[in-house]
């Protein structure tokens, strides 16, 4: 008999460990620590395309930092104004930077950006036309497939406190299955 209410006190903690887990990768781990996401759109072309699936770090990004030519989920005019309007754009520019775009050479303080992500030559400048000097928290970023994207171009630099996370990994489609680099 005192077997059996160690047996049945045992599965009873098993379980109850088992459903915290369970609670745990449900709530917390996509609210805070990873999530997945899906491209809306040909923004990105040709590093992301419409409809791929990634793996968005949420956490360790704040420890870290964000570098030049990371791929990025934010909330463009704020997550409070409509949480489900995320984009998905590379950073250009880093905070204390002046960005400037002129013709099709993209300018950080006084210098051409050498860079291969961009898609297409850029036509429109934007708010870029003239110099840009980010903020202590501001990101400036870009699409890669440049005729089509809306970005830093169209409504300014982005505050870290509106970025969601940075784009690690694709998980869809297979063929494309693995980590997103700078490289």
């Amino acid at each position: 008999m005192k077997q059996e209410k160690m047996s049945a006190k045992r599965i009873a903690a098993e379980l109850a460990i088992y459903v915290v887990i369970l609670l745990v990768c449900i709530f917390i781990v996509p609210r805070y620590v990873i999530q997945r996401t899906l491209v809306d759109g040909e923004s990105m072309e040709a590093t992301l395309q419409d409809k791929d699936n990634l793996l968005v770090d949420k956490c360790v990004f704040k420890l870290t930092g964000i570098d030049r030519f990371d791929i990025v989920v934010f909330y463009p005019f704020g997550k409070e104004d409509d949480p489900e309007d995320y984009f998905i754009k590379r950073i250009i520019g880093l905070p204390g930077e002046t960005i400037q775009i002129k013709g099709e050479d993209i300018y950080i303080n006084g210098e051409i950006l050498e860079e291969h992500y961009g898609k297409d030559p850029i036509d429109d400048a934007g708010v870029a036309s003239d110099p840009i000097t980010l903020g202590e928290d501001e990101y400036f970023v870009l699409g890669d497939n440049r005729e089509i994207s809306r970005d830093s171009r169209e409504f300014g630099a982005v505050n870290i406190k509106d970025i969601a996370g940075h784009a690690v990994f694709r998980m869809y489609p297979f063929g494309s299955f693995g980590p997103l680099t700078n490289k």
